[in-house]
């Protein structure tokens, strides 16, 4: 295989609100820390071991205002981006990496409630929160008809 994968996929909590920067051609970034945890148990102790890795989120344009208006710290959100590191110099003249993830889609778990209205619904259905705090009931399974169960079809 002569291909290649850069890809991530990250479920965790915002470690703060969605810093926003504006471009002169009108074009947006957005930044916000992201957590992910691991707990374990420690084999030799016996003890439960938890850890935290943070992680750089960059959303651009309209996902960047979306996430801006809908994001904020502590919410629960899944991001799939790929790896990106960028070198940059900082104000001692030494030369510094940072890795950060741009984001490509996002879905937003953490339920959104503001004034009776879910946020769900001013937003594009790729970007809409998985959970939503509407207290339905879960629809009926439906049956299928006869015709359905004769139905030759390879799937």
């Amino acid at each position: 295989m002569s291909g290649t994968l850069n890809k991530v996929m990250l479920i965790g909590h915002t470690g703060d609100d969605v810093k926003m920067h504006y471009f002169e051609g009108g074009g947006s970034i957005g930044r916000f820390p992201l957590a992910t945890n691991e707990t374990y148990t420690n084999k030799t102790s016996g003890e439960r071991v938890s850890s935290t890795e943070w992680h750089n989120i960059v959303v651009r344009n309209k996902g960047a205002e979306i996430c801006e208006k809908y994001l904020k710290k502590g919410d629960k959100v899944y991001i799939e981006g790929r790896i990106k590191t960028r070198k940059w110099t900082d104000e001692a003249g030494t030369e510094r990496y940072s890795t950060e993830i741009q984001c490509t889609d996002f879905t937003f778990l953490t339920p959104k409630d503001s004034g009776g209205m879910d946020a769900a619904t001013s937003q594009p259905a790729q970007n809409r929160p998985a959970a939503t705090t509407n207290s339905k009931a879960a629809p009926s399974p439906v049956t299928p008809s006869i015709d359905e169960e004769e139905d030759d079809l390879p799937f």
